[in-house]
């Protein structure tokens, strides 16, 4: 009776004139066929002038339609046209986001790396702190004041020279290249240097002057007796001795003054020295020597430093032809040149292959850099020329430096806002694109700035180096105004061997005896006088 009802309901439909579903799900009873499609001869016909006709009634979108009845619907204008314009506009969007996000990470600033982003902090080793009462600063000295260093929210630290050496030019002449001179520690001193240093999430550079090396250096030793690969290591000349003096080669002077040769006993010839005579320059036409300064600067990397600073690398070649440098005043007696300011240094500095042999010292750095996040620092010295200076920094292809020291704001013959400028936007306009600057208020070189420019200038330099783009460079003791020392109660070794002595004072810490250099009863230079007032504890905490 059930399946009766059930087949008798679509002819029922049929004599209402079609078949409606309004979204209700059929009844499972009907069989799929009759559900889908009503052949025509179940559709009612009507007669019109005694003819037949059909009208197929309006069939509308429903839920559920199967595929057949979607097609139909979906082939029609107003659907096909809404929906290519929204998949045009999808693709649009999409094309808009792509270039969005290009333009935005190519005009973003890039992170900054950890050398352009914290201020440098130069220390001179012998001056800073000493742990052992001998009056010299040390490693362990320093190890023991990082938290000045780190209250300071400094994050690099720039140790200056302290290689094994005899201290002519206070280590600027190296004995070993590869060991610590004893008056600041041992190896194992710099090495728990190092750790505490990164512990503290510091980072740390040391100078590395290749051009020369102490006349005590093995190196020499062996040169000077023309041993194998090593007697070509350093610059020899043919010169005649007579009367007890040698006659040099050409008019070269040294930078010190007088003839940068000097006739070697032992040898019987001249050896060059663009610095003292116990400084004597390494030949760097010869491969092996290049190769050796590599593996310093593998070395030094290998124990984990971060970067390095290479100094007097304008000096590393000289010509081979051995001219007579043009004189300044060409009317002066030439026998009467002794001055380095008194000659152009065409063939001494700077020379074609120079850039070369510094851009190889940056592909050796490079090898160490491949670790997130230990990239290798490179600074180097500048020139006296701005354009010159500006080609450490490498070309768009080839790195070099990371950036040459900037002393413009030191050598300013005057303080004014007009001087300041000018310094500034000289360095700023010479600049390669795409190159970092930096700035330096300090060197243990210069003056300090209260002695150069004034006490009441400290503050507004400090500032200024603070607020300049770029990495600022500061010297230990600028930042409580330390001043240069007098030369009274200095030994005339110091003043003979190092003009440069009055910047290089013990740093002053607190008020007590020896401003709290050292527990011992001397210092190597004087403190200054005025360090009870001019101190940390007084000027920082």
């Amino acid at each position: 009776m059930v399946e009766e009802e059930a087949k008798s309901l679509p002819m029922e439909l049929s004599e209402k004139g079609g078949v409606e579903n309004n979204g209700f799900v059929q009844n499972e009873a009907f069989d799929d066929k009759e559900t889908v499609t009503i052949s025509q001869e179940e559709m009612p016909k009507t007669c019109i002038g005694g003819l037949s006709s059909y009208e197929e009634p309006a069939l509308k979108p429903y839920a559920g339609m199967p595929k057949e009845v979607l097609l139909k619907f979906s082939s029609q204008a107003r659907y096909r046209v809404t929906r290519e314009i929204l998949f045009w506009l999808i693709i649009a969007a999409a094309i808009v986001l792509v270039c969005a996000t290009i333009a935005i990470i190519a005009l973003s600033p890039k992170c900054l790396d950890w050398w352009q982003a914290s201020p440098i902090y130069q220390i001179y080793p012998r001056s800073f702190k000493d742990s052992n009462m001998d009056g010299n600063g040390d490693l362990k000295g320093i190890q023991e004041k990082l938290d000045h260093i780190t209250y300071l929210n400094i994050k690099t630290i720039w140790i200056t020279s302290f290689y094994k050496s005899p201290l002519k030019g206070l280590g600027y002449g190296a004995e070993d290249f590869y060991d610590i001179d004893p008056m600041f520690g041992s190896m194992n001193d710099f090495e728990n240097l190092l750790a505490a240093i990164h512990d503290r999430g510091l980072k740390v550079i040391m100078d590395l002057i290749p051009n020369h090396t102490s006349d005590k250096h093995r190196w020499f030793q062996l040169s000077r007796n023309r041993t194998g690969k090593y007697t070509d290591y350093y610059v020899w000349q043919d010169c005649t001795q007579a009367a007890g003096s040698a006659t040099p080669p050409n008019n070269w002077v040294s930078v010190f003054g007088n003839s940068s040769w000097q006739f070697d006993d032992v040898r019987k010839q001249c050896y060059f020295h663009q610095f003292g005579k116990e400084q004597p320059d390494l030949n760097f036409h010869n491969l092996a020597v290049q190769q050796e300064i590599h593996d310093i600067i593998k070395f030094w990397l290998g124990k984990g430093i971060d970067g390095f600073s290479f100094s007097a690398v304008k000096f590393l070649l000289e010509a081979t032809h051995l001219r007579d440098e043009p004189q300044v005043n060409k009317s002066q007696n030439p026998e009467s040149v002794t001055a380095y300011s008194q000659l152009y240094h065409d063939y001494t500095t700077t020379q074609v292959g120079m850039h070369d042999i510094i851009r190889s010292f940056r592909q050796t750095m490079n090898q160490f850099s491949s670790e997130p996040g230990r990239y290798r620092f490179m600074g180097s010295d500048g020139d006296e020329n701005i354009e010159a200076t500006m080609m450490y920094y490498g070309t768009t292809f080839i790195q070099e430096a990371d950036f040459p020291f900037n002393f413009n704001l030191i050598n300013m013959k005057n303080l004014s806002g007009n001087s300041i400028f000018e310094a500034v936007n000289l360095w700023m306009k010479n600049m390669p694109a795409e190159k970092w600057p930096n700035w330096a208020v300090g060197s243990p070189n210069a003056a300090r700035i209260s002695s150069r420019i004034g006490k009441e200038y400290v503050n507004v330099m400090n500032m200024l180096l603070l607020t300049l783009p770029g990495t600022p460079v500061t010297y230990y003791g600028e930042e409580i105004g330390m001043e240069n020392i007098a030369s009274d109660n200095v030994s005339e070794e110091h003043i003979s061997s190092d003009p440069t002595f009055p910047e290089k004072s013990p740093m002053q810490w607190d008020g007590k005896v020896n401003a709290g250099f050292t527990e011992g009863n001397s210092t190597w230079l004087p403190v200054n006088s005025d360090y009870q007032s001019v101190n940390v504890e007084v000027g920082i905490c």
